[in-house]
């Protein structure tokens, strides 16, 4: 299967890597497996614009970046019905864990090259898809306070993130919003946070999804939480442990509709890291099965009949065709 890899050398992993070397052992990695693949590196401000080149003239589409870059190439490669592979380049990789890919990035390339391939679910938010979360409050706050700090490595985000949250948590504000899960009213009132996430979070680790094949998105929110109440939140999030969480609330569908009262400039939001205002009405839908990806089987998977997984790779017209993006 012909295979375009898209480098963003400004992603974390990739700024301190010897890119010549790498490059090399991802070439070799796929040829050994008698796949063809070319190697694009690009910088983060022509990564979109790459990935949609790239998108034209493959099978597979590679990218390597962080969560922000990978979430462009999977609206790209679902648009295209091409095949995702992630290379972990980032801070935080969730797409990547949930895939159950390592994260050092040469063991990840010598796990795409098996193209061990299956349908994931993805989703999206008035039409722009995502493949991790769609978020109002609190989390896109500390997003929006973290991009007015300067930082230059991997580790200078997570201590611009740990002041940013410090500073939203001292600072708590909350927005009235309707909160409608496939036709049927949950809440209307006051939140602290809203977010909607492509299939369910797991539990014992950091906010992402177990599974990426349950064709139902995940529904969190919160009333308005005083500074200790966001820190606990935040805490429990990042450790796994949010379901003892008593002011945090969970539900699963298939078409979340949110409806927002008061001023609309005043809500933050943020879809897979990236800031932007919200429409009212903001409606999320989730597509089963419409994303392929590239994942690293369980041990209960690595004794599946191999036939399934060439069934699964030679689907490229299962999906109605779209717009290209």
């Amino acid at each position: 299967m012909k295979t375009i890899a898209v480098l963003n050398v400004d992603g974390g992993t990739l700024k301190t890597t010897d890119l010549d070397e790498f490059s090399e052992h991802l070439r070799k990695s796929f040829e050994k497996r008698g796949h063809e693949i070319e190697i694009r590196r690009v910088p983060g401000p022509d990564i979109v614009e790459a990935l949609r080149e790239a998108a034209k003239d493959c099978e597979v589409m590679v990218v390597g970046g962080g969560d922000g870059t990978v979430s462009a190439a999977a609206e790209i490669a679902w648009r295209n019905q091409r095949v995702l592979g992630v290379l972990p380049a980032g801070t935080m990789n969730l797409f990547a864990r949930s895939l159950g890919l390592p994260l050092d990035i040469n063991e990840a390339a010598t796990a795409l090259a098996q193209m061990n391939i299956r349908p994931s679910d993805i989703a999206d938010m008035d039409g722009k898809a995502f493949i991790h979360q769609f978020s109002v409050g609190l989390q896109p706050r500390i997003v929006a306070k973290r991009s007015e700090m300067d930082y230059n490595s991997k580790f200078g985000k997570i201590v611009a993130s740990t002041r940013a949250s410090l500073s939203v948590f001292f600072q708590p504000t909350w927005f009235r919003s309707e909160l409608t899960v496939d036709g049927r009213q949950i809440k209307n009132g006051r939140f602290s946070v809203i977010t909607v996430t492509n299939n369910p979070y797991g539990e014992g680790h950091m906010p992402y999804a177990d599974k990426l094949t349950t064709g139902q998105l995940g529904v969190y929110w919160s009333r308005p939480l005083s500074p200790l109440g966001s820190m606990r939140l935040t805490k429990d999030l990042l450790l796994g442990s949010w379901k003892r969480n008593q002011d945090f609330k969970e539900e699963a569908g298939d078409t979340v509709k949110l409806r927002f009262k008061g001023k609309l400039h005043h809500v933050s939001a943020s879809l897979d890291g990236e800031l932007l205002e919200p429409n009212d009405p903001t409606v999320v839908t989730i597509h089963p099965g419409e994303l392929r990806t590239i994942y690293c089987p369980d041990d209960d998977e690595s004794n599946a009949d191999p036939e399934q997984v060439s069934e699964v790779s030679a689907r490229k017209d299962d999906v109605p065709g779209r717009p290209a993006s």
